[in-house]
């Protein structure tokens, strides 16, 4: 999976649901992505928040990009604050997003791999985070043949993706490599947000505002898992 600041919550599900879960650090960054925002409620609306970067080639690869010189964490943390201060969980919540939001690596992948480590242990996700550059595997192969490759170098049985990948994977290729290929459907049920029209799809910071940390640990586990295609011969 890419490297996603403040996911939403079918992030953390699929992360939960795995027994290994490794994130891209050699991955050419994108622009229009999740890698470096996300969304947040204010009055009743999403708003985007964003992690600004260094000027770089949009060639190069998330490891090596980095946070711009003069980001102040408090760009995002004084209107998120602002916006949740009356949320039923803002208290508890506030030192985690202070943490995450205020780290202090300026690389890239290095803030956004401490931002996972600190989200999954406040959600108590055990499953081990792996870094993509330390698997011992091809990482001149790309698209399936790379992920393949990632999985058999961690002796895995089965690959599990976002639905959004069912047009990118082949359950046959998996297959034949002994493996199967499975997809997340996440079921992300409403919940009360200040007694507006709910809104979804935003980080997992507005389900932790909204709900106790408990209730969210539980709503990892709301999700079904298809296995399609084939078995692995």
């Amino acid at each position: 999976m890419q490297p996603y600041f403040l996911p939403y919550l079918g992030y953390w599900q699929l992360m939960a649901a795995v027994d290994r879960f490794v994130v891209y650090d050699n991955i050419q960054y994108t622009k229009k992505g999740w890698i470096n925002r996300n969304r947040f409620l204010r009055d009743g609306e999403a708003v985007t928040f964003t992690l600004p970067l260094k000027k770089a080639s949009d060639f190069l690869d998330v490891a090596d990009r980095s946070l711009a010189d003069d980001f102040d964490p408090k760009t995002i943390l004084n209107p998120v604050t602002a916006a949740y201060r009356k949320a039923p969980f803002f208290a508890e919540v506030l030192p985690w997003l202070e943490n995450v939001v205020a780290a202090p690596p300026r690389n890239l992948f290095e803030y956004l791999h401490h931002s996972l480590k600190t989200t999954a242990a406040f959600l108590d996700i055990k499953t081990p985070i792996v870094v993509s550059s330390m698997v011992p595997a091809d990482h001149r192969l790309k698209s399936e043949d790379r992920v393949i490759a990632l999985c058999e170098a961690q002796g895995a049985t089965a690959y599990v993706n976002p639905p959004g990948g069912r047009d990118l994977y082949s359950a046959e290729h998996f297959a034949r490599r002994g493996m199967a290929l499975k997809f997340i459907q996440p079921r992300l049920a409403p919940y009360p947000q200040f007694d507006r029209p709910f809104v979804s799809g935003l980080s997992i910071l507005d389900v932790l505002m909204f709900n106790s940390r408990e209730s969210v640990c539980r709503m990892l586990d709301e999700y079904e898992l298809e296995t399609v295609g084939v078995s692995p011969s």
